[in-house]
């Protein structure tokens, strides 16, 4: 059995999840047996026995990822009793029917011993859940000690969607104090420790990749201390005021923003999540946004953090003769570590100070870069809680210059080489003027301004092609109202409107659109591949051009597939093709029979045409393609054609109207019923990429929407995102500029910065306290990973009497159905 064949990708009951059989079977099994069931089936030595292991299968598993259904069988024996009986009785049905069959005997014995783990690990997890209750209550209030079902479902994932493990308790301790004892006595249990804050993450970073883990949530964390001004001694040996906030590490981003600016400051981190992410977060992930092309990431504004490690010790870093910019432009950066006894203010052995060169924290020539993961072994920062946990820190903020201009530029012509350069031009424009300094640079692609429902400032009837919006700000209102305009005029030569904006009002109606990028996973139930990658800046025109041709590719796939659709149904054959002459007299049907015919000629020729531009799009226009309807350019490739938008491929006007026109009359309206249906089901599986960044730094964001229950569309996802990681490795850039990497990246880093991070965490954390399993071998846990699918819970019955599980309560079976 293959996972290419889409009728039998998932056979098991219950899982309304992004998993097929294969990912199931290994799960309980093991591999090995995934290929015993392909043999059995190829030699047809199985049949109802497949179904009454996929039935047991099916149940292990809704039970494994549903914690709200193991809370019911946890409290009542009977119950979990009656489902153990039946899962057993079917076994020994399929073990008299295995006929001495040694390869149904071996698979029948391997899933008897998952039955086992399975009923052993309820009494087990009762036997964990009181001996932690018992020393972890005296650490901190019961209420804080979390097993139940809802928490442990809230804390399963983050921004991703992906789940491979639940953890095994979450932790809301009370006081900064509390966590170091937390964390020590998790230790004790032998349980892994994952810091979380928000769970905004979008690379799966506090994803638990064991059950053996404590979830320590920092959302009581929330002290947010005055603004104090500090002496700094400045790398030039001046000593300066500076203005300065405590914060402890579940302090929400936003809180910070408000405080800031309360005293007319400006806190640079600004990720676009700053209403949910946290501080411990932004710090563990080195977080960015829009304000980090003038003032940098968390990393380059952190004065200093506090943090408990491995060793359940406390550590605190201090950087040194901060030159209150970015860092990577300071020639050496100096940090200060100390580390305190638990419980104490003492200082155990003398402070420990790392020194480094500035400029190797990123890769050279790009503005962000968080895929150093050792960073010269700097403790917290970049370390994605893989090396302790961050509790409070100390940030500078900084002083917005007077006067702000907010400027949108709508480009409106089809060759990104000629638009996307603007963004390069910009940028030095603004550096090279002391008088102003660009503090936000945002960019929009055509999809995203289509998703976001962007209303054009112009007035040309039509949508732009990017959109970029920029803050500029000055001291100096002349200047800075000059050099405004010069950026729009500088626009204006590549085909661009500019507008610009002034009250606080308006430069936030210009802002707006920016806020509202989420909505480009509308029609995929808001499930997407989010990855974001750092390309210089000289580059981002080759990066769009070679993203807009796999949209190309993507586009032409999903047309032949449309293809094989239509021939299949006006063949009468394949698994969800109709009949056309179904219904019809026998009149009709005679008339019909040409009509088919003429169909098919039709769909034929669409697929010579469209199959021929999908091998050729980097040919010249030479005379082949002049007879599938280019003109003729030799000097320009197929491509080139398509990306200027002078030719068109289209499904509407080649096909779909064309074949309304054979098949007219209202005996006929069922053929045009059923094309518009199998129109829509093969459009849903078409994937496209769709990008904004933070262009001023090159920090791409990277979009995949997907659909989470179509199995063949997320492998074809994934092969996306292996081009666009080679790609902007490829280009000289970095898989990640802030999102980290979490386990949707951990594949994509290369051998050496995976083991200068193992032989770090080694020395740190031996043990694998802290988030184990992440960032330290080339498999992240991903090929565990799975997402719920709302849109199987709407294709699929739930027949709860054929189910060991039928006879659980109607709240168990509504969480059932709920996922």
């Amino acid at each position: 059995m293959s996972d290419a064949q889409p009728h039998r990708i998932r056979e098991i009951p219950y899982n309304y999840t992004s998993f097929s059989d294969r990912e199931i079977v290994t799960r309980f099994l093991g591999e090995d047996m995934w290929q015993i069931i392909n043999d059995l089936r190829g030699s047809r030595r199985t049949g109802h026995s497949a179904r009454m292991l996929f039935e047991v299968l099916g149940d292990l598993w809704v039970v494994t990822r549903n914690p709200l259904i193991q809370d019911d069988l946890l409290s009542n024996k009977k119950r979990r009793n009656g489902l153990i009986q039946a899962l057993n009785h079917r076994l020994k049905q399929m073990m008299l029917r295995a006929n001495g069959n040694q390869q149904a005997i071996e698979l029948i014995n391997r899933a008897q011993q998952a039955v086992i783990e399975f009923s052993n690990w309820f009494e087990t997890q009762k036997q964990l859940r009181q001996r932690a209750t018992r020393k972890l209550s005296r650490i901190t209030s019961k209420d804080n000690i979390d097993f139940s079902g809802i928490t442990r479902v809230s804390h399963v994932t983050d921004a991703t969607d992906w789940r491979v493990e639940f953890p095994f308790v979450v932790l809301s301790p009370d006081s900064e104090a509390e966590m170091l004892q937390v964390v020590k006595t998790c230790i004790e249990l032998g349980l892994s420790v994952i810091p979380r804050g928000g769970g905004t993450g979008y690379t799966g970073g506090a994803v638990p990749l064991n059950e053996n883990s404590a979830v320590i949530n920092t959302e009581k964390l929330e002290a947010v201390g005055d603004i104090e001004f500090q002496k700094f001694k400045c790398a030039n040996g001046d000593s300066v005021d500076v203005p300065t906030i405590r914060v402890e590490a579940g302090v929400v981003t936003k809180r910070v923003s408000e405080a800031a600016a309360l005293k007319g400051l400006v806190f640079a981190v600004d990720p676009t999540s700053q209403d949910a992410s946290t501080i411990g977060g932004n710090i563990a992930m080195n977080a960015g946004g829009k304000k980090a092309v003038m003032w940098g990431t968390t990393l380059d504004n952190l004065h200093s953090w506090r943090m408990v490690t491995a060793n359940s010790d406390w550590l605190e870093v201090e950087r040194l003769n901060h030159n209150l910019g970015k860092i990577h432009e300071q020639e050496t950066v100096e940090f200060r570590i100390s580390r305190f006894a638990a419980g104490t203010e003492k200082l155990m052995g003398e402070p420990e100070i790392l020194s480094f060169s500035g400029k190797s924290l990123r890769k050279e020539g790009l503005g962000k870069d968080v895929t150093d993961k050792f960073l010269g072994g700097l403790p917290g920062v970049q370390k994605e809680g893989c090396d302790g946990l961050i509790t409070s820190a100390i940030f500078i903020l900084h002083r917005l210059p007077n006067y702000t201009r907010t400027v949108c530029l709508e480009f409106y012509g089809t060759d990104l080489h000629v638009s996307v350069p603007a963004i390069v031009e910009i940028k030095d424009l603004i550096d090279n003027n002391q008088h102003v300094v660009l503090s936000g640079l945002e960019h929009l692609d055509d999809r995203y301004v289509k998703a976001v429902q962007y209303t054009p400032k112009a007035s040309r009837g039509v949508l732009p092609k990017m959109v970029l919006v920029a803050d500029i700000a000055g001291d100096n209102e002349a200047e800075l109202d000059a050099v405004t305009q010069q950026v729009v005029e500088l626009a204006n030569k590549r085909n661009a409107e500019g507008f610009i904006a002034i009250s606080a009002e308006a430069r936030a109606r210009f802002w707006a659109d920016r806020s509202r990028t989420a909505a480009i996973a509308a029609h995929t139930n808001a499930f997407k591949i989010n990855e974001d990658v750092v390309i210089p800046l000289d580059k981002l025109a080759d990066y769009t051009q070679t993203i807009e041709r796999m949209n190309i590719e993507q586009s032409v796939k999903n047309k032949l597939t449309m293809l094989e659709a239509l021939t299949a149904f006006f063949n009468g054959s394949g698994e969800k093709a109709a009949n056309c002459c179904a219904d019809l007299d026998d009149e009709s049907k005679t008339e019909v029979k040409p009509k088919i015919d003429a169909a098919l000629q039709l769909i034929q020729k669409a697929t010579k045409r469209w199959s021929f531009i999908l091998e050729q799009l980097d040919s010249p226009v030479n005379q082949q393609a002049v007879e599938f309807g280019f003109e003729l350019n030799e000097t320009q490739s197929i491509l080139d054609v398509l990306l200027k938008h002078e030719h068109r491929i289209s499904y509407k006007d080649e096909v779909e109207t064309p074949l309304k026109k054979i098949f007219t009359g209202r005996a006929l309206e069922k053929v045009h019923q059923q094309l518009g249906i199998i129109h829509q089901e093969v459009l849903s599986s078409r994937l496209f990429i769709a990008l904004h960044m933070h262009a001023g730094d090159g920090n791409i964001h990277t979009n995949i929407p997907v659909n989470s229950n179509d199995y063949l569309m997320m492998q074809e996802a994934e092969h996306l995102v292996d081009r666009i990681m080679a790609l902007a490795t490829g280009l000289g850039g970095v898989i990640s500029g802030e999102h980290g990497i979490g386990i949707t990246k951990q594949q994509y880093l290369d051998k050496e910065t995976l083991e200068s991070f193992a032989k770090y965490k080694q020395d740190v954390d031996p043990k694998d306290v802290f988030n184990p399993g992440k960032l330290t071998t080339d498999k992240g846990g991903l090929e565990r990973a799975y997402t719920p699918s709302l849109r199987l819970l709407k294709q699929e019955a739930l027949i709860m009497e054929d189910s060991a599980l039928g006879d659980l309560n109607d709240d168990i079976a509504h969480c059932l159905r709920c996922g």
